[in-house]
């Protein structure tokens, strides 16, 4: 994750045994010769950072998300977007810590994972950056065209019943064309992700 969190996990594994380091912050990949260990995986699900997918683990559903971030934040770093305004990148502070919970649990968080207001406000920055790349790339949204619009529409009818009672399209369209412009946008950046992790240099140790 950040560079930030990484000097901190140095610090408490080098006092600790050789054991202990595995056990406390094992390699789950690495990207560009770049670790991501248990630890950040345990961060970011701690921090709401995490897609899960009911009945997988939430540690197996981390790394490739993990590795896509960190591929992304490379190119963030290439072509380096604006700086997230202050009031934007404090509401998205606010809103890391609410996903976490008590300011109980944020002590805990920071106690476990070495991730405490330095770390989160890295972290939002991040989230600011990427999404300001993306949009800047790809376009803050892709248009959809009628035919689009009414296939998507066909295709996922459940997605516009009420109370059981399916809206017509007349009514349903500007919605369907909203999700089906989303689609296209996320195949997009699907396809362009599938080409980062191509040009990199991506291992993942339980796939060794």
């Amino acid at each position: 994750m950040v560079t930030s969190m990484r000097y901190v996990l140095v610090a408490m594994l080098a006092a600790a045994p050789v054991a202990a380091q595995e056990l406390l912050d094992r390699v789950l990949a690495r990207v560009n010769e770049e670790p991501i260990t248990l630890t950040d995986a345990r961060a970011a699900i701690a921090l709401g950072m995490i897609e899960r997918t009911e009945g997988v683990d939430p540690i197996v559903s981390a790394v490739p998300q993990l590795i896509e971030r960190r591929l992304v934040l490379a190119e963030v770093a290439r072509f380096a977007p604006p700086e997230p305004d202050i009031a934007s990148l404090t509401g998205q502070v606010n809103a890391i810590k609410a996903r976490v919970g008590s300011p109980e649990e944020l002590a805990a968080l920071e106690r476990t994972t070495g991730v405490g207001d330095t770390q989160i406000r890295e972290i939002a920055r991040d989230d600011l950056r990427i999404r300001a790349y993306l949009n800047q790339r790809f376009g803050s949204s892709v248009q959809a065209t009628d035919e689009d619009a009414a296939a998507y529409y066909r295709a996922h009818l459940d997605e516009f019943r009420v109370d059981g009672v399916l809206t017509p399209y007349s009514e349903a369209e500007p919605l369907a064309r909203q999700k089906a412009a989303a689609e296209r946008r996320g195949a997009i950046v699907f396809q362009w992700m599938r080409e980062l992790r191509q040009r990199a240099d991506v291992v993942e140790m339980s796939r060794k």
